[in-house]
This record gives C-alpha cells, sequence and structure tokens, in this order.
C-alpha cells in the first residue's frame, strides 16, 4: 500500500521560508513521478511542481518558477520542496502527489501533468503580509 507523509508546512512572513518534506512507501518501481500540487479555499488544486524520481527532470508553474525549488535525496528517500520568496498568494495547503504510471513523465516533460493516483494527507502554508 502507497502511503506518502508530508511536512514542514506552517506560518511565515511574506519574503520567508519554508521547506516541505514528503516520504514515500510502498512505491514499487525506482522511476517515478512525485509532485506538489496546492489549494487554496475556492479554488481548484493546482500542480507546483513535479519530479521524475531516478532521472531528475522537473517541472515548475509559472507562478513559482525561481522561487521554489523541488528535489529528492534518494538516500533518505525523502521529496522535497524549498519556498522562497514566499507570497500571501502561496497561502494554501500543499499536498504530495506519486504516480507510476510511465506516461506521467511525459507529463513532466510538456508541463501538462497526468492525474496521480497517491496523494498525502495535505499539510497547511500560511503566508501573511
Amino acid at each position: 500500500q502507497v502511503r506518502l507523509v508530508e511536512s514542514g508546512g506552517g506560518s511565515v512572513q511574506a519574503g520567508g521560508s519554508l521547506r516541505l518534506s514528503c516520504e514515500p512507501s510502498g512505491l514499487t518501481y525506482s522511476n517515478y513521478c512525485m509532485a506538489w500540487y496546492r489549494q487554496a479555499p475556492g479554488q481548484e488544486r493546482e500542480g507546483v511542481a513535479a519530479i521524475y524520481i531516478g532521472e531528475g527532470t522537473t517541472y515548475y508553474a509559472d507562478s513559482v518558477k525561481g522561487r521554489f525549488t523541488i528535489s529528492e535525496d534518494t538516500a533518505k528517500n525523502t521529496l522535497y520542496l524549498q519556498m522562497n520568496s514566499l507570497k500571501p498568494e502561496d497561502t494554501a495547503m500543499y499536498y504530495c502527489a506519486a504516480e507510476e504510471n510511465q506516461y506521467c513523465y511525459n507529463g513532466i516533460r510538456s508541463g501538462k501533468l497526468m492525474t496521480y493516483n497517491y496523494w498525502g494527507q495535505g499539510t497547511q502554508v500560511t503566508v501573511s503580509s
């Protein structure tokens, strides 16, 4: 059974930084996709960043390019999202997601993320002005 456990959310002032972590378990393959999504109240879920684990290709939404960095630590089996220069509009629940379907890589390359099958419980990020 696949399980994703997020941590690292919190409250920060505009301009500050936070690092989110996600520890996956139960995934079968050595190459798969992981992503960070976010959802603010009343808004649709947005794919923020994604990475093809084992190869390193990444995707970023335009809204976070240059400010957020997605990375993997294979030794710790942990996914990270480093968020710098945070803005009030970054306030949302952030979710870690994973997908083992081989076509997820095409989604990262094209910028059109496919639907991910596995999700964490979410961690809240609040940025005050």
